[in-house]
């Protein structure tokens, strides 16, 4: 009988109201339950923020050091638990084990550097234009804070939102995807076991509808930090912010790696495979579109498919597979409806596009390793994002179009260029949109002392990571001294 999980509502962990769960399925072996959790309402939902409110005043007052006391902790704790989070998180994502472990890793580090940030969090003092005034700011937390996190990072993006928002001084209610919430309840606890008073951090799971639809027409809320679709990232924003508080929205990509006649061809074919396949493409900073100088397009597409060829493709737990499983049926169908759509659309496909069969594949959702060429910029797999382990190759006749190409498409999250020419490798960070961008890397990762976000229909503008993640979770207060 797979394990029964809780909310954890004002430091009590408790069953939904509904009296019902639904079942956490390992998308590489779908008889395996990772486990049930509870399928909360509206009402459900209510309690958890008056959880947060309720706890707001106190952990409002205690200074910014001692609560990164708390998160100092909690990273210890992490650490800690490190290989078994990582498997959990395998089990229920499908990412390899070695990736779960990296991004493990990864939650240790933001909560240590957000520790740091509670000596950080500076206003500032100014010349005021009256005599014997000091003139001054200083950051106040929101309040209480929602945050919706996907399942692709299940507890690096769960981290990185909560770092800074109970650094700042807020009290949280956090609503992990259904999809990954074992995860992200595994941090709560580390959380717990560090000592976070009860109702700081207030943990609930369920569908969008039910709670994600009450944190963001709270009144009590004051700022949500979301990330996930595009779709519903933009109905979210307009919800939020029409009741007057404050949004974070990161969303979606369609990132391009350039790549050049100098470029070291080797490099860029692995670093074009890493962003685009690995992880089975489910990264918001996926590599999907190679722009090839067309010098070079021929030779770079020969080294692709020899390498896409030797992928292992199979359970994130085996030793030796890299890529695993989309993480259900409906983003499986997505990804092999997507590669359709290509076919149709004239691209040809030149690897992959199918799913994998027999056994143990017939347990999961794979999708085998799919190569395009001949795709042009305005077909859908190129502007539309897949998520999915499939790469379009675009011929470029020079760096101009190869730039023009990039950025034509609605999202601006993350590009890369290979290159050995340091002039055009600072042209294109000069002239390309988006938010991140690589030179001779790849696409996908991102640093935890560096903004993370994107450009365009990207993001809403709000950054995370790095000392300006705590902006978003603070107002600022200007204050008038007359001595």
């Amino acid at each position: 009988m797979p394990e029964i999980y809780q909310n954890l509502i004002g430091g009590k962990w408790v069953d939904s109201s509904s009296g019902e769960t639904f079942a956490d399925i390992n998308p590489a072996d779908t008889g395996d339950i990772v486990g049930l959790f509870q399928a909360s309402t509206a009402e459900d939902t209510r309690a958890a923020v008056a959880a947060a409110a309720a706890a707001r005043r106190e952990w409002r007052a205690l200074s910014a050091p001692r609560r990164g006391e708390y998160l100092a902790a909690t990273a210890r704790i992490i650490e800690r638990d490190l290989g078994g989070i990582a498997e959990g998180l395998t089990r229920e994502e499908g990412k390899t084990l070695p990736e779960g472990k990296g991004e493990t890793a990864r939650a240790v580090q933001v909560f240590d550097y957000f520790a740091g940030e509670g000596r950080r969090i500076f206003g500032e003092t100014t010349p005021s234009e009256f005599g014997r005034t000091l003139l001054y700011t200083v950051k106040e937390p929101l309040g209480v804070v929602g945050i919706i996190t996907p399942w692709n990072f299940p507890v690096a993006i769960p981290a990185w939102k909560l770092a800074p928002a109970l650094i700042a001084g807020n009290t949280v209610v956090l609503k992990p995807a259904s999809n990954a919430p074992l995860t992200a309840l595994r941090i709560v606890r580390a959380c717990e076991e560090a000592g976070l008073p009860a109702g700081v951090l207030n943990f609930i799971t369920g569908s969008g509808a039910s709670v994600g639809a009450e944190l963001a027409a709270s009144p009590v809320v004051r700022g949500i930090s979301f990330t996930g679709s595009d779709t519903v990232g933009s109905s979210l924003y307009g919800r939020v912010t029409g009741r007057g508080a404050k949004c974070q929205c990161e969303m979606g990509g369609k990132n391009p790696m350039v790549v050049m006649e100098d470029a070291d061809l080797e490099k860029a074919v692995n670093l074009t495979i890493n962003g685009a396949i690995w992880s089975t493409g489910q990264k918001c900073t996926a590599t999907s579109r190679a722009i090839v100088h067309q010098d070079v397009v021929e030779e770079f597409t020969a080294k692709v498919l020899e390498g896409v060829a030797s992928i292992r493709v199979g359970n994130g737990l085996e030793e030796g597979v890299q890529v695993g499983p989309s993480i259900d049926e409906a983003q499986m169908n997505t990804v092999l409806e997507y590669i359709e759509i290509g076919k149709e659309e004239g691209a040809r496909l030149l690897a992959g596009g199918n799913r994998l069969t027999g056994d143990p594949y017939d347990r999961g959702y794979f999708v085998e390793p799919t190569v395009f060429g001949d795709v042009s910029n305005d077909m859908r797999i190129a502007q539309e994002e897949i998520f999915g382990p499939v790469l379009g190759i675009i011929t470029a006749a020079d760096f101009e179009e190869a730039v023009n190409i990039a950025n034509d498409t609605r999202f601006g999250l993350s590009a890369s260029i290979c290159t050995g020419d340091i002039h055009r490798a600072m042209e294109f960070a000069d002239r390309i949109e988006a938010g991140m961008v690589h030179i001779n890397s790849p696409t996908v990762g991102a640093e935890v002392q560096v903004p993370f976000g994107g450009m365009k229909d990207s993001s809403t503008g709000t950054r995370e990571q790095g000392h300006v993640a705590v902006d978003f979770y603070t107002d600022t207060k200007t204050v008038y001294l007359e001595y």
